[in-house]
């Protein structure tokens, strides 16, 4: 699958298959820090990803 990482900027191609919240720590991202999107929609970290998906991890901005 296709990995883009909002933060670094980079693509990467991964062999995975589980839920996004292990693909997030397989990845070494804190989940508490991004929302997922699986072809263009926002998923929740129990759903599953599996290789002909296209992942995005976007960052969550905060601010006051």
């Amino acid at each position: 699958m296709e990995v883009f990482i909002e933060k670094t900027g980079e693509t990467k191609n991964v062999s995975f298959s589980g839920t996004a919240k292990a693909l997030l720590e397989s990845l070494r991202v804190n989940s508490e820090e991004v929302i997922i999107t699986r072809n263009n929609k926002i998923i929740t970290l129990d759903q599953q990803v599996k290789d002909s998906d296209s992942i995005k991890v976007l960052s969550v901005i905060s601010g006051g």
